[in-house]
């Protein structure tokens, strides 16, 4: 069984739900990287979403622009990543999926990127500019692997291409939980949990709600109704704020930690 759905398993029958940190892969830089994903693990993180920097990130807003930038400036390439994986895979089984765009994917090679990764341990792909319909290439290599394909639905999906993603995606669905870009967000619509309840209708796939997630009590409520939460922006903006690399994978282990805690009911 894919460790992506392995996870969802065991914690749906804990009564928990899945938190999935978003980091830059060599922001600051490679080695601070691993430590992070460590780091994240041992603070509660459940899978992990692992993003590839890339020079025009049309999704994202300006923290995650800023990461990459960073990430690419220190040489960060789709190999030293998947070394870096394997490394990481010698003594964890958490979950990983590689996020990225599709350009980085392709210039790689999409069936040497499939083999490749599944090789040093990653466990699923969300490419974030490449739709159900247009995946099929990818799809090939990656399902050969026993790799999932991730989709993102956001508020504008009509029912026919929430069913799509459903058929098409493994894993979970990720549910964009605004229109625009990524970045921290100051509150959410209330209708958000009406419109994650209408994709279940029709889709049986797990639900992660990303974009925009920055406090504790934001993941506590969005973990009310969605199987899982992702948080990516505010950990990056976490890191942004401290001091020296030691400091930075301490306070995101902190930060991580009160997510966690909140989504189990603690403060």
């Amino acid at each position: 069984m894919n460790r992506i759905d392995q996870k969802f398993s065991t914690l749906r029958h804990c009564g928990e739900k899945v938190l999935i940190p978003f980091v830059t892969a060599g922001d600051p830089d490679l080695t601070t990287t691993l430590e992070i994903l460590r780091i994240l693990e041992q603070s509660g993180a459940d899978l992990i979403e692992l993003g590839v920097p890339f020079s025009d990130p049309m999704a994202d807003g300006p923290t995650i622009q800023r990461s990459s930038e960073r990430a690419l400036k220190h040489g960060t390439s789709l190999p030293r990543i998947l070394e870096m994986v394997h490394e990481f895979r010698r003594d964890s089984e958490t979950p990983l999926i590689l996020f990225g765009y599709y350009n980085p994917f392709l210039c790689y090679g999409l069936r040497r990127l499939a083999e490749e990764g599944r090789a040093s341990g990653l466990d699923g792909v969300l490419c974030v500019d490449l739709p159900p319909e247009e995946s099929g290439e990818l799809k090939r290599w990656t399902s050969a692997e026993g790799l999932h394909n991730i989709f993102l639905l956001s508020p504008t999906s009509d029912v026919g291409r929430i069913r799509l993603v459903a058929r098409e995606g493994g894993g979970f669905i990720y549910y964009v939980s605004v229109t625009g870009v990524t970045g921290a967000r100051r509150r959410f619509e209330a209708r958000l949990r009406a419109q994650v309840a209408h994709v279940r209708r029709y889709a049986s796939l797990p639900i992660g709600v990303g974009f925009g997630i920055s406090t504790p009590q934001q993941a506590a409520w969005i973990s009310s109704f969605s199987d899982a939460v992702v948080v990516g922006s505010a950990l990056i903006d976490v890191m942004e704020r401290a001091d020296g690399k030691r400091e930075k994978v301490k306070r995101i282990g902190r930060f991580v930690a009160s997510l966690k805690r909140a989504m189990n009911g603690g403060s």
